[in-house]
């Protein structure tokens, strides 16, 4: 490397006015020195170039993984069929919300009278108090609110037994193929910039023995578009 050119570069590099005409002879200092000190004021520049793009990258990633998680602009199945969609489904998975919430053997049969309402029954184990074990049943009945948008509903469900509650949720299919798999979703409570604070998703099928390799695909896929991958369990289906 030129050595003239190097001071040229130092001394550049900190004085922006200075022309080539402002050269310092390499004689006045340590080639050693100024080498190391032009080599400093590069690797300066690059680490702030750096640190600033990594930022602005992250910035963009945040945003990004916000505005794709708000709860308003997911995707639920298209044109679903409530018809298609009745019948006894057992619950694989599920991400529990805050408070009480079922444990195990969770199962739903789902019926659409003559007048196209859909109501379900549903079932299964709860703890209660952390030690004890009780059977659950629950009833539940769904309104489409919005009749261009069948896959998001609001059902209303009450316990059939005085200990257990009563309430309303939405009731999103996320996606479902009818005989194999189906994804739903409610979300409680939203944070202010419409992310989900507090919800709960199931994920349901026709067999309580699990789904083959392709079906397990979907699913995950369908999790990571709610925002919730890696946070589900098991639901053991024992028959109980």
């Amino acid at each position: 490397m030129d050595d003239r050119w190097l001071a040229w570069a130092w001394w550049d590099g900190f004085h922006a006015k200075s022309t080539i005409h402002n050269l310092i002879p390499a004689t006045e200092m340590s080639v050693h020195v100024l080498r190391m000190k032009v080599m400093f004021f590069f690797l300066h520049r690059m680490y702030c170039s750096r640190f600033v793009l990594l930022t602005m990258v992250i910035a963009l990633v945040k945003d990004s993984l916000a505005t794709s998680c708000v709860v308003d602009k997911f995707n639920v199945k298209n044109g679903f069929d409530q018809k298609r969609y009745a019948g006894k489904w057992y619950a694989l998975a599920k991400k529990d919300p805050e408070g009480l919430f079922l444990d195990d053997n969770i199962s739903a049969e789902y019926f659409v009278d003559d007048e196209g309402i859909m109501t379900a029954s549903s079932k299964g184990r709860i703890k209660i108090f952390g030690f004890w074990v009780i059977c659950a049943d629950m009833a539940a009945q769904y309104n489409v609110p919005n009749p261009l948008e069948p896959g998001k509903m609001e059902m209303t469900y009450q316990g059939l037994a005085s200990y257990l509650s009563s309430g309303g949720d939405q009731y999103w299919v996320i996606d479902t193929d009818y005989d194999n798999y189906a994804v739903t979703y409610a979300c409680r409570r939203q944070k202010a910039d419409g992310t989900c604070d507090d919800g709960y998703s199931i994920i349901f099928s026709r067999s309580p023995h699990g789904f083959p390799a392709n079906i397990q695909r979907i699913v995950r896929q369908k999790q990571e578009e709610i925002c919730l991958t890696g946070q589900f369990e098991p639901v053991l289906q024992s028959g109980e």
